[in-house]
């Protein structure tokens, strides 16, 4: 059984440490408020944008030449990660770079092989955990979260874009943490290059279509829409990470503060019993120690 000043050192030691973490929880919570603030009012405008888009390249039926859409053998694949730059915050880092070592074995396979798949992250912790496993990997957008902005982030896009346009790569994927709500995070793995066409259906065109003016024209539009909406794209799973960041590092804070409690009414339920049980032998002690005087 552990001595009364062991255990005291250990309740002095969880008590500080149930501070932090409370702590911790009530900063996450600040942060997270003003993340899905942010992420609820750029969902509409993406989701805007999107449909624009989808319906512009529809009208043009295939008459644009989109290099974004170009499709070729995948012999080359950059797979952009959107992790955080700090931990404590559960499952959510580990789930993301799981997905990406999956994604790479699995499905490129062969290319991992042939060593040409490379790795963009954004935060710190996938570029330390790809780079452990020596990968190939892009790490100059590691500084995104401590400036959080469209255009750190940009930048970003703008590299797999550049990428897959001169042909150092065939096909892009991008993998971050959807925000559902506090204690749920959805990892999402979505083809960012090429983009997929989406086909509609004539007869329901003339309604899901709204009667557009352009000017200039509809071409000159869709150009210069295409190389927006895939920035906005990454920008939208960025900001979709970093409020999920905060939700999930606050879930795991509660948890830790409530274990923290719960460990420490076992010790000091261990103290009490080892305080009363030291009182007891001291008291056996003194008794021996009279009877035997009385004895004499």
């Amino acid at each position: 059984m552990a001595s009364l000043k062991e255990v005291r050192n250990r309740i002095t030691s969880v008590s500080s440490t149930q501070q932090i973490t409370k702590a911790m929880k009530m900063v996450a919570a600040a942060k997270l408020r003003r993340a899905q603030d942010n992420i609820m009012r750029m969902r509409p405008y993406a989701q805007r944008l999107s449909g624009i888009l989808t319906n512009l390249s529809s009208l043009t039926e295939g008459s644009v030449e989109n290099k974004y859409s170009q499709k070729r053998e995948v012999n080359r694949v950059l797979i952009i990660t959107v992790t955080s730059d700090r931990g404590l915050a559960g499952a959510f880092n580990s789930n993301i770079i799981k997905a990406a070592n999956s994604l790479a074995t699995t499905k490129y396979s062969r290319q991992l092989e042939a060593g040409n798949v490379t790795f963009l992250t954004i935060g710190k912790k996938g570029f330390e955990a790809f780079t452990k496993r020596n990968f190939n990997v892009i790490g100059e957008f590691n500084t995104v979260f401590s400036n959080l902005s469209f255009d750190t982030v940009r930048a970003a896009a703008e590299r797999a874009m550049d990428g897959f346009v001169a042909g150092e790569f065939d096909q892009v994927d991008l993998i971050y943490n959807e925000f559902k709500n506090v204690a749920t995070q959805v990892v999402r793995t979505e083809q960012f290059l090429p983009i997929e066409e989406q086909p509609v259906d004539d007869s329901k065109a003339a309604t899901l279509i709204p009667d557009y003016t352009f000017e200039p024209s509809k071409e000159e539009i869709i150009q210069e829409l295409i190389p927006k909406s895939l920035k906005i794209q990454v920008y939208k799973a960025v900001l979709e990470s970093n409020a999920s960041e905060h939700g999930a590092r606050m879930t795991a804070m509660d948890k830790a503060t409530e274990n923290a409690g719960e460990l420490l009414k076992e010790l000091k339920l261990t103290y009490n019993r080892t305080r009363q049980a030291a009182i007891t032998k001291e008291i056996l002690e003194i008794v021996g120690g009279a009877e035997a005087l009385a004895s004499k």
